[in-house]
């Protein structure tokens, strides 16, 4: 057993954001494009930037907005992501499949894990929508994930608390359970202590005042603040540091 002290993963989908995570002192990046739609692949540029921020940065693999059941050719398209994840030396890839019916599609997930050897791995929330995350989770140790991100099956990490404590215990140290969705600085606390969880993820973002838009702006698009990172950085200092065993590979 080793003890963990809080790990914060900002999701960013800009280069803006990745520097502004950076500098707010996030402990490792969701790399994606597209945060407004939930997170898609970012691009290859985006992920050659971020190679080269020294921080631990895990790659969205989501080929496009709408449910996570894939045709066997976005499965391959999902795989040349993968691939580039590898070329550009990152850290790890974010990713998730289910089979239409309320379950998770092992066998395309296996087939994804097997392209990202080498890599931290994560199962993204596409475990929010399992009938059975107990089962999800059982499952996703089995494929040898690293983590699963996960609201609880919630709109939020703070409605979802009490599920993702459930899930904590039911992984019983042998998968980290990840909590995102809306956690904030103010909210961070509380979900600590419901969960007992040792890393957490946030996109740390604020609304941006515009003055003008045209037929390509939202009127307020949300950016990354590293004002907020430190916050939710000083925030997650105050909570308890819970044993976890070693795990192997990066963090």
């Amino acid at each position: 057993m080793i003890k963990l002290s809080p790990k914060l993963e900002v999701c960013v989908d800009t280069f803006a954001g990745l520097i502004a995570a950076v500098e707010g002192g996030a402990d490792r990046i969701e790399l994606c494009s597209s945060l407004s739609e939930g997170g898609l692949t970012p691009s290859a540029g985006l992920m050659k930037a971020a190679a080269q921020t020294g921080i631990p940065c895990n790659v969205m693999i989501r080929p496009r907005t709408g449910d996570f059941k894939y045709c066997r050719h976005e499965i391959e398209i999902m795989s040349h992501d993968i691939s580039n994840a590898h070329f550009y030396n990152l850290n790890g890839v974010v990713f998730g499949v289910e089979d239409g019916s309320g379950n998770l599609d092992t066998k395309s997930i296996a087939y994804l894990m097997d392209q990202a050897k080498g890599l931290d791995t994560t199962l993204h929330r596409v475990v929010d929508v399992i009938s059975d995350r107990l089962h999800a989770i059982d499952q996703a140790i089995e494929l040898g994930f690293k983590r699963i991100l996960t609201s609880g099956g919630a709109h939020d990490a703070i409605n979802g608390a009490a599920e993702i404590a459930k899930m904590v215990q039911h992984a019983d140290e042998e998968i980290i359970i990840m909590p995102g969705g809306g956690i904030n600085p103010r909210n961070v606390v509380t979900i600590s202590q419901i969960t007992k969880t040792s890393e957490f993820h946030a996109s740390c973002s604020i609304e941006l005042k515009v003055l003008s838009s045209n037929l390509f702006t939202r009127k307020s698009p949300r950016i990354t603040s590293a004002d907020e990172v430190r916050k939710l950085k000083d925030a997650l200092k105050t909570t308890l540091t819970f044993e976890q065993p070693h795990l192997t590979g990066p963090y």
